[in-house]
């Protein structure tokens, strides 16, 4: 029995929450941020004509579903970074996240 409760102690130890080193954080916003970026100048380069062959589909249907990914990503990430500092609930924090991120992606675009 005694085996079964080193086995436990050792799990416990092993499976303890660790956080991430201080600039992770950032270096992974900074990156998804990037791709971001890519993306949308990826499909902002897609000329409409073209678009009339589905050979042509490719790169900008990649571009989209990798900028959308990344994108979805960020909110995350902000979000988390968000609720770290204002300690706020879940949801909140996400929403609040969404709307800082759709204001900076119409600084971005213009609008």
């Amino acid at each position: 029995m005694s085996e079964l409760g080193d086995v436990e102690a050792l799990l416990r130890s092993a499976l303890t929450p660790v956080e991430p080193a201080e600039g992770l954080s950032d270096r992974l916003e900074r990156g998804l941020s990037e791709i971001t970026d890519a993306a949308a100048e990826e499909l902002a380069d897609t000329e409409l004509s073209a678009m009339r062959d589905p050979r042509n589909w490719g790169r900008p249907v990649a571009a989209a579903l990798v900028g959308g990914t990344a994108t979805g990503a960020l909110v995350v990430v902000r979000a988390r970074q968000r609720q770290k500092k204002r300690q706020a609930k879940g949801l909140r924090a996400l929403e609040r996240t969404v709307q800082d991120l759709a204001a900076a992606l119409r600084r971005r675009l213009g609008g």
